[in-house]
């Protein structure tokens, strides 16, 4: 414990291996260095803020990470009694149809320590567990944290200002001051520590907020050097019970030889379970959120609905009119623009606040990151092709386009293409970004993409130095891929019924005014799949990069 800014999360985040830059020094675990992948398997860390599956129950949330933690060989009977036990000792087993969005602040932080317990870790590291508590949830977590000590494991919290109450349920306090420790020893004993330390501490005052107050320098700043030096920065072992029997780094390592480490190396994985169950699970896990999520779902089957009514109703029979060609062309384009944005901008404000569950369940090993790439891929995949089929079905009946079954499929497929890719680019930016920088920074580099898709400057009037940018603007194979399929395969010439002349009847004059050849379907299709393999296998390399950056 000790004051805001003396360094606790930090040397938390240290100790339990999540911060891995700026960090110097050793770390040794019974006698030997730490070896971080044995580490991890017997260790996990709760942080401050519960970052939960709010749209899943108790039960939900649970199952899935008994099916990620636990062997496959266990039967569904077998990890239903693991989380029953857990969830009856932790007194969440009334809340077990409660959804996690609608739990309170201590059944949340509760919840975040069953998650972790399921695989019984041997050391658990929680950051400020009691932050944001009511007194009765602060002793409920901390009663817990208590009993589960109490049982064999090493639980190690940081904790701000806890009253003398909850501070008398601690076995062992280490206080900190701008980063150097003031005192280390058992709770009962800090008393007896400060007042040898010519330091009393007043009767009837609590100690741990006594201890807060001189490590703030309430009392000058030389009382801070005067118990550094007392507690030889944490060296001094004096003011734990029994403080001769601690063993040294010698008898530690005789205690656990290296054939004993031998059986713990058997088994290799990083996580607990084969990539094959996690990606089924995680997959489970997806379409039951998608089922549940008024954003990503709902939300976006209406929308398309709704623009694909108003497109078709603003650009009704302009498909085969020769007078409205033009306005056929502004349909097309659209059409494109919808599905740029929509599937990009829904991305960047969603993926990042799935990046902080990302963070906690990947640290924890509940599963690699490839696996919930492909996972993410696979969930969102359905969701695309029917509200983009939805879409398509809408706009190309109502605007009178011609109706044949292999116009429609070339149009429907580049509909789809253009949305994948849409989607990849968001989750590029989702992935680096914040909300706030990612809805500035997609539309913003989306608008060369447009100047380059040849709709208000022709591919033919594009200066030299700037011809490369048609090349990566994947809505110029989009617009490309549309006038193939509208306005190629040999069309007929329009029918003329709404005007006297009609210029662009003959569809062969309007795609030599438009510079755009009616045979490159196929060659927009390839370009579009490759844009879309290099901007997904991009968004899953940022996606790395930031897991690392992070820490």
């Amino acid at each position: 414990m000790g004051p805001s800014g003396a360094g606790k999360s930090t040397l938390l985040d240290v100790l339990s291996g999540y911060r891995t830059t700026g960090v110097g020094g050793a770390i040794f675990i019974n006698g030997r260095g730490r070896i971080m992948k044995k580490f991890k398997k017997m260790s996990c860390y709760i942080q401050q803020d519960d970052r939960l599956q709010g749209l899943l129950t108790v039960g939900e949330n649970m199952t899935i990470a008994a099916d990620l933690k636990l062997p496959t060989k266990m039967d569904k009977y077998e990890k239903g009694e693991v989380i029953e036990d857990i969830l009856t000792n932790l007194g969440l087993y009334e809340h077990i149809n409660t959804r996690g969005a609608q739990l309170s602040g201590g059944q949340r932080k509760r919840l975040s320590i069953a998650l972790e317990l399921i695989n019984n870790p041997l050391v658990m590291f929680l950051d400020e567990p009691t932050t944001g508590l009511d007194s009765s949830s602060c002793t409920q977590v901390v009663q817990l944290c208590r009993s589960l000590a109490h049982q064999g494991r090493t639980i190690v919290c940081t904790i701000h200002q806890p009253s003398a109450s909850l501070f008398a349920f601690f076995d062992q306090v280490y206080v900190l001051a701008a980063g150097n420790c003031l005192y280390q020893g058992t709770t009962r004993n800090l008393v007896p520590y400060v007042n040898e330390a010519g330091l009393p501490c007043p009767i009837y005052h609590n100690p741990a907020d006594y201890i807060i107050e001189l490590a703030c320098g309430e009392y000058g700043e030389d009382k801070i050097s005067v118990l550094r030096t007392k507690a030889e920065n944490g060296k001094s072992l004096q003011w734990f019970d029994d403080h001769e029997t601690i063993p040294t780094m010698e008898i530690l390592r005789k205690r656990y030889p290296l054939s004993v480490m031998r059986e713990q190396d058997s088994n290799t994985g990083e996580e607990e379970t084969p990539q094959s169950n996690q990606r089924s699970v995680l997959i489970r896990r997806g379409f039951l959120k998608a089922k549940r999520d008024s954003t990503m779902t709902h939300l976006r089957l209406i929308v398309n609905v709704v623009v694909g009514l108003m497109l078709g109703t603003l650009f009704i029979n302009a498909g085969n009119e020769g007078s409205r060609v033009l306005d056929n062309y502004n349909l097309l384009f659209a059409i494109l623009m919808h599905h740029m944005m929509s599937p990009m901008m829904l991305t960047i404000l969603t993926f990042p606040s799935e990046m902080s569950i990302l963070l906690k369940e990947h640290f924890n090993r509940w599963y690699s990151l490839g696996s919930y790439y492909i996972s993410i891929t696979v969930v969102d995949l359905p969701i695309s092709i029917i509200s983009c089929a939805i879409f398509s079905v809408i706009v190309y009946l109502m605007s009178s386009q011609p109706l044949d079954i292999a116009r429609f499929a070339m149009f429907f497929a580049i509909s789809l293409y253009t949305v994948l890719v849409a989607q990849s680019f968001g989750l590029m930016i989702g992935a680096i970004f914040n909300v706030v920088n990612g809805t500035f920074l997609g539309p913003t580099l989306s608008v060369p993409m447009m100047m380059f898709a040849g709709f208000g400057v022709t591919l033919r009037d594009l200066p030299p130095y700037l011809a490369w940018g048609s090349y990566i603007s994947y809505l110029r194979y989009g617009l490309e891929g549309y006038i193939g399929a509208i306005y190629g395969l040999d069309r007929p010439t329009l029918d003329c019924n709404q005007a006297k002349y009609c210029h662009y009847r003959y569809p062969r004059t309007f795609l030599k005014e438009i510079a755009m050849s009616p045979n490159m379907f196929w060659w927009d299709i390839l370009a579009l799949t490759v844009t879309l393999f290099v901007l997904r296998t991009a968004a899953f390399l940022l996606l790395k990069w930031k897991l690392r950056a992070v820490r």
